[in-house]
């Protein structure tokens, strides 16, 4: 097909924009960032911006997309690795400390700067957090149904388990306490197991 090696050129250009992005957005923050600057960072000429994406936002939401599907595919291998739901509890809130611990710019751009940038931000946002939540309360279903843990609503249970991980998260992207974030998992491993009925 004549049109595919075009069509390919076309999706590495749009990758190399998005990962253009990432770096700008990193070091200069959602607001200060300018097309400009991404165009220059990729390589590319702003109109090669604006082919693929019609303003920053876009780029930036199409970041978010990509880093929230990213994170979710690791906790999701991390989890299909581990024999049991208390096992894979453990190794899901494992991953998305050390996933943000070693992208700690990244989780600031999307976790601190996105919030109140703008109800399209808040929208995606809320999505990327619904993936989540849903995940987690597949695996407290999971643990419901074999007996590992008391009924409870695990819908609430899993956004209350999800708000802690973020709320800790945001905690020490902003006053970098505990120091290693991976740090924080013996105290909130014990507090969401407590929660969920767990000895």
């Amino acid at each position: 097909m004549p049109h595919e090696p075009e069509q390919a050129r076309s999706r590495a250009r749009r990758q190399r924009i998005l990962e253009a992005g990432i770096r700008v957005f990193a070091r200069k923050g959602y607001r200060d960032a300018l097309v400009d600057d991404i165009a220059a960072e990729a390589e590319t000429s702003k109109g090669g911006v604006y082919f693929h994406f019609p303003n920053k936002q876009a780029i930036f939401l199409a970041l978010l997309r990509q880093m929230g599907t990213l994170l979710l595919e690791r906790v999701e291998a991390a989890m299909a690795q581990a024999p049991d739901p208390v096992a894979r509890g453990d190794a899901a809130l494992l991953t998305v400390l050390r996933t943000f611990a070693g992208h700690r710019a990244l989780a600031r751009l999307f976790l601190v700067e996105a919030m109140g940038a703008g109800r399209e931000f808040n929208a995606a946002m809320m999505e990327q957090h619904a993936r989540f939540i849903a995940l987690i309360q597949r695996h407290l279903d999971d643990a419901v149904d074999q007996g590992v843990i008391p009924p409870l609503d695990t819908e609430l249970a899993a956004a209350a388990w999800f708000g802690a991980v973020h709320e800790v998260t945001v905690r020490w992207l902003l006053t970098g306490r505990p120091e290693r974030l991976e740090d924080a998992y013996p105290t909130l491993r014990l507090l969401l197991a407590r929660s969920a009925g767990l000895p």
